[in-house]
């Protein structure tokens, strides 16, 4: 069931008349004979809190199983209407209140409150909490809402054999007569109610500690037992001590909790949670298979990212979910700032331009696109607003503020917002005002251009070039955003010219760094300068915009891309080919031949992968069906193929290319190349077939009608653990066969049961670019559905089946038109905005296909 909704204006009514002092949460996690809880676990939970207003009445947030019992001021409360959308009501305030709430509390298996997991190997039970946005009501009372912090006391009696890890150190613990221990943790810091943690389980652990002038951290890693063999401890915990040493020096406040704690959990919805000194990752991070470098640099930039919510987000916290902003878009800048100053990973920046800057330019171009600093009236808003203008849009923005003030600035003016507002709430007035402290400069006109408009600007150059080859008159060109209300920004730029080096290679040869404002920019020091064979008008991607090419510099990129000698403005040249293909500017077929011919010469991996996904994006979508898969296809698979036997063996290049050769629709003869590279009849050298290879190589079979249900039961057993069941999963999804996509349908759809996890695992092998033939009827079998799974389930579990089941197999006019028949209906406004998201995507894909055949 989805979970009671809040608006803003109860919080802020809430929050006026309360202030909560404490909590002591008790919790019983076992079935009273010292062995795991299956099913519902005992809560208690005391509040101290104040009320500004003695005599009023307000209420208190639980969602449980039933409510045993609650007592206010030593009165005890009327229980037997309990519902959860109301939670418990509190009249009659005093100005000093105690509250005491018993509960009955469930286990979830969706990834939200307190997850239960069982894990298949060895049986071992293990739990860990997801509050974020308001899911702490699950778990125990309380008024479930972040600017109504509090300190915290837990107490848990969980099994012997378990590790209980929370927000702060443990105090004691002692064995039940039932056989269980009971632990006591030291009072916690005052933190939001979303932030609090309770890891329990038969965790691994690794312990190491991080020490300089300011203080000593202990540190601490947890994973399954069953996975503790691949885990990599001495990189992470070296990567944690970075990041500690990196955020000290610049933060200018001390780590401000008592320990930190890394656990990596199963079946977990997101990539991390910051809760405060126990964050948890997906435990996907665990890595047990070979990976490339590329996915060390991403768990690093999320362990940075969560680090850095420590300060920003945790310390100091944002009002109400209209900040949601604030918190991630300052940890993904602060982490990608880590990552470059501070760890191996020097081309993060790299990185930022091709993951962040694309997932932030698709956001702002949908009908859903909003202000960075978001209108949110209530929780549902929020749920889909954790989106590409939350974290990547607003980091892009805070590149670009720095570019302007100067990062010293920016990081003094941090300093002035940790000092002013820590164990406090605040707000955007807050952080700018801090900035403007710092800095010296009236921010108010960034703020209203930047964070409270929509969309992209374009900038273009405009240049005229004599007899000699050099620059007679250079300016910037700025369009109006889109979409929005074409407003002009102030953008900090660089701008770049690249030539000929004289040995074959494009190197920069000049760079002028200016404001650029309003319609047209003058750059008079490019006056007089040779105009080389490649103009960039952001180029080190210090602003957030659509950067357009003259005519000589596309052709300098469609001919000689891999001829750019650095990373990063190589880069913001594919990204700019992309963008052109997603606009209808570039024919997608054009693209990718782009990608076969340049992509031998990216030295950089996670380009590589990126690029990889774009090519197969515009092939399966962009490009004119005949030619997509009577040519296209075919060429990109040879060339893929052809690119993994000449790659380095054992590199991650060729690892990047068998990869991408397992997710692309294969002719006969290719499949059997990957049938022999997993049976073993046939070897490509240096490239190891370990476990998570062989179902990707299983996939690709099993949907091509190469392999079945024998080889997948199979290989099931070879890996039966929990990973390995959700690749079963997904293969079975993945057969072509009317009555395999039925079944994945019914159960991904009906099946409210099946954790998130194996719920995704069946999306994911629904739809295949090679099986468009047997999806036609699930269209209208979509819009029939979603409305009735959206009011059944919570926002975690509805939103993956509505987006991963969104018909984007169908990029015709009927798919559209079936979209518009359903949204003239009413809806949940979260919902319709998921869907208008979907329909916009087969609009751009029909305009790119049209384009593509013209």
């Amino acid at each position: 069931m989805p979970a009671p909704n809040l608006t803003r204006d109860q919080a802020k009514q809430r929050a006026e008349l309360l202030d909560v002092e404490s909590y002591d949460v008790e919790l019983d996690l076992t079935d009273g004979h010292g062995r795991p809880g299956e099913k519902t676990f005992d809560s208690k939970t005391r509040i101290t809190f104040s009320a500004a207003r003695p005599g009023e009445t307000s209420w208190v947030d639980i969602v449980a199983e039933g409510v045993r019992s609650a007592t206010l001021n030593g009165t005890a409360l009327d229980v037997s209407g309990y519902v959860e959308d109301d939670g418990v009501a509190l009249p009659e305030l005093a100005a000093s209140n105690e509250l005491v709430v018993e509960a009955d509390c469930r286990y979830m298996n969706t990834g939200e409150g307190l997850h239960r997991f069982v894990d298949p190997v060895d049986g071992g039970v293990y739990l860990y909490t997801q509050f974020e946005t308001a899911d702490a009501k699950r778990m125990f009372a309380c008024f479930d809402q972040p600017d109504l912090k509090a300190t915290y006391r837990l107490t848990v009696i969980a099994p012997k054999d378990w590790k209980v890890v929370s927000n702060a150190l443990v105090e004691s613990q002692e064995d039940t007569p039932e056989g269980a221990v009971r632990t006591v943790f030291a009072v916690s810091e005052r933190i939001s109610t979303y932030l609090v943690a309770l890891i329990a389980g038969p965790y691994a652990e690794w312990r190491d500690e991080y020490s300089d002038e300011h203080k000593t951290i202990p540190l601490g890693i947890y994973c399954r037992a069953s996975l503790a063999e691949y885990m990599d401890a001495e990189r992470l915990f070296t990567e944690t001590k970075q990041g500690f040493g990196f955020y000290h020096e610049n933060f200018g406040t001390p780590y401000p909790f008592s320990k930190y704690d890394q656990l990596f959990v199963p079946e977990f919805n997101a990539g991390a949670m910051e809760n405060a000194g126990a964050v948890t990752f997906l435990e996907d991070y665990v890595f047990r298979s070979r990976v490339t470098r590329y996915a060390y640099e991403r768990r690093a930039e999320t362990l940075l990212h969560e680090m850095a919510h420590m300060w920003f987000g945790d310390l100091v916290t944002m009002r109400w979910w209209d900040d949601l902003w604030l918190n991630e878009s300052f940890a993904t800048f602060a982490s990608v700032l880590a990552q470059a100053e501070a760890t191996e990973y020097t081309g993060a920046w790299t990185s930022f331009a091709n993951i962040e800057k694309s997932w932030a330019y698709r956001q702002d171009q949908l009908p859903s696109t909003h202000p960075i600093a978001a209108d949110i009236v209530d929780l549902h808003a929020v749920e889909v607003n954790f989106d590409g203008i939350t974290y990547a849009k607003g980091a892009s923005v805070l590149k670009q503020l720095v570019a302007y003030v100067g990062l010293e600035n920016f990081l003094a003016g941090l300093r002035v917002y940790f000092r002013k507002h820590a164990w406090d709430n605040a707000t955007l007035e807050d952080l700018l005002g801090a900035l403007e402290e710092a800095s010296g400069r009236d921010l108010s006109w960034w703020s209203a251009q930047w964070l409270e408009t929509t969309g992209l600007n374009s900038l273009r150059p405009r240049f005229e070039v004599d007899g000699e080859g050099r620059f007679t008159s250079f300016a910037v060109l700025q369009g109006g955003a889109k979409p929005g209300e074409g407003e002009l920004r102030t953008h900090r730029v660089a701008v770049g010219v690249y030539d000929d080096d004289g040995s074959g290679k494009l190197v920069r040869t000049r760079r002028v760094e200016l404001d650029v404002d309003g319609e047209r920019t003058e750059v008079p020091d490019l006056v007089g300068v040779p105009a080389g064979k490649l103009v960039l008008v952001n180029d080190d991607d210090l602003t957030y915009c659509t950067m357009r090419l003259d005519n000589d510099s596309l052709v300098t990129l469609i001919d000689r891309i891999g001829d750019i000698t650095e990373p990063l403005p190589r880069t913001l040249c594919w990204s700019a080919a992309w963008e052109m293909t997603r606009e209808a500017e570039l024919k997608a077929r054009d693209f990718v031949t782009l990608v076969q011919r340049g992509i031998h010469a990216e030295t950089e991996v996670g380009v590589v992968q990126r690029l990889l996904l774009q090519a197969q994006t515009a092939l399966n979508s962009y490009a004119e069906e005949k030619w997509a898969r009577e040519h296209g296809w075919p060429s990109f698979t040879a060339r893929l193929l052809e690119l993994a036997r000449g790659a380095e063996p054992g590199s991650d290049h060729q690892l990047a290319f068998v990869n991408s050769l397992a997710g692309s629709v294969l002719d006969d003869d290719t499949a059997a190349v990957l049938a022999g590279w997993l049976d073993g009849s046939a070897k490509l050298e240096g490239l190891t077939v370990d476990t998570d290879l062989r179902w990707r190589l299983l996939h690709a079979l099993v949907a091509h009608g190469k392999a079945g249900d024998a080889e997948i039961d199979a290989e099931q057993a070879r890996d039966d653990t929990a990973t390995g069941r959700r690749h079963a999963e997904r293969s079975r999804a993945l057969r072509p066969t009317a009555e395999a996509k039925a079944k994945a349908w019914e159960r991904a759809v009906y099946d409210d049961e099946l954790p998130n996890a194996v719920n995704e695992a069946i999306i994911a092998g629904f739809s295949h670019p090679a099986q468009k033939h047997l999806l036609g009827d699930y269209v209208a079998k979509y819009f029939d559905a979603i409305d009735e799974v959206w009011a059944r389930r919570s926002s975690e579990r509805a939103q993956p089946t509505v987006v991963g089941l969104y018909p984007s197999w169908a990029v015709n006019r009927e798919g559209v038109a079936a979209a518009d028949a359903w949204l003239e209906g009413e809806h949940s406004p979260a919902l319709r905005r998921l869907v208008s998201e979907g329909r916009a995507g087969i609009v751009r894909a029909l305009a790119a296909r049209e384009f593509d055949e013209s």
